[in-house]
């Protein structure tokens, strides 16, 4: 008998604002093993107090104070082994942090992201490409490094048709460029494998696996989050765009996939909701 390991991934929309509005109710249910969060925007001193002794926490919080900020908790200890994606003239401080945990003698690479969200025709845009690109570059060493290895996070990103409600009116609208979603025809595609991609663009995929989408199947969504404005949560007019990707060794490990959508909008701690992922190990 394996052991199970529990992932949830978050984007928390300040992490101490969540704790206010009831994500620590939510945690102390889910039974969670090992815990990413994004936008943290909170200091390492705050996510510890939030969390209590039982957490070991890795945080690599954003050059610019209440901005971005990644961590990953564990109730195990963590060997962090990187931070820092891309050139070192990009600043990619709060966005990116990986780190090996051991459990129970089966090595597992957490990464947990969080991807600009873009502006078309913008600085935020070049910076999002620019980080697209380093993310290409550093997946195929995440995956040498260890075969079960898995990246979390808002990737601010609808991969196909499925992801987005209402995806017609936001192909010209960062999150669903066709040149951004190329990235995760690659990304996605079989590894060494010349890949069709929705821009025409091509390349070569990376071979890794959108873990939900395996899980839950050719269905709408099931959508990850909702605009706080007007009625998207109620509707459910939602964009998938927080994902769990694995390399395929741990992708055919992965049991349980669940979006832990709110019971209803008041009840609401962020205005993404937990992917939750059980792997046997």
């Amino acid at each position: 008998m394996g052991s199970r390991l529990r992932l949830a991934s978050v984007n928390v929309n300040g992490v101490r604002a969540a704790f206010r509005k009831g994500m620590g109710e939510w945690l102390d249910d889910r039974d969670v093993d090992i815990l990413t969060l994004q936008e943290v925007r909170a200091s390492t001193d705050d996510l510890e107090g939030l969390l209590g002794p039982d957490w070991s926490i890795v945080h690599d919080p954003a050059t610019a104070k209440g901005r971005a900020g990644v961590a990953i908790a564990s109730r195990k200890t963590a060997e962090i082994h990187r931070v820092a994606l891309g050139a070192d003239e990009f600043d990619s401080a709060g966005r990116w942090i990986e780190a090996d945990f051991d459990v129970d003698g089966t090595l597992v690479t957490v990464v947990s992201t969080y991807v600009h969200s873009g502006e078309v025709d913008t600085p935020k845009q070049v910076e999002k490409w620019t980080f697209l690109d380093a993310m290409t570059e550093r997946l195929p060493q995440v995956l040498e490094h260890n075969s079960l290895a898995v990246v979390t996070g808002d990737l601010n990103v609808g991969h196909t048709e499925l992801d987005i409600k209402n995806w017609k009116g936001n192909v010209k609208r960062a999150g669903f460029l066709p040149r951004e979603r190329a990235y995760f025809d690659r990304f996605f595609g079989e590894a060494g494998v010349e890949v069709e991609t929705v821009d025409g663009s091509g390349g070569t995929g990376l071979g890794w696996v959108d873990v939900g989408r395996r899980l839950a199947g050719e269905v709408e969504g099931p959508y990850t989050w909702w605009s706080w404005r007007g009625a998207a949560f109620d509707n459910d007019t939602g964009w998938r765009i927080d994902y769990q990707m694995a390399t395929p060794d741990l992708a055919d490990r992965a049991r349980d996939y669940t979006v832990d959508r709110a019971a209803s909008y008041d009840k609401r701690w962020s205005d993404h909701a937990p992917v939750v992922v059980d792997y046997d190990l």
